[in-house]
């Protein structure tokens, strides 16, 4: 999915949809992490920390498996 910023005042807005709302089992009262890789924005439920260390531990594996093929779908 290709989103593009809204402006929104003053400020930029990234609009997600339900489905993915849903998908996240968020709503518009979630608290949301937002951090970066230094490349990619990452915008995350806030969640129990010890789930978040799991998840995190989880990604960095699979990006070490499978990073070059991420880079190669993303072009």
């Amino acid at each position: 999915m290709v989103k593009k910023l809204t402006a929104h005042g003053n400020s930029a807005a990234l609009v997600i949809d339900k489905p993915i709302m849903e998908l996240l089992h968020i709503t518009m009262d979630t608290p949301l992490d937002i951090s970066t890789d230094g490349k990619n924005l990452i915008v995350s439920p806030v969640t129990d920390p010890a789930r978040a260390r799991e998840f995190k531990a989880a990604f960095k594996r699979v990006l070490s498996r499978h990073g070059k093929t991420f880079a190669k779908l993303a072009k």
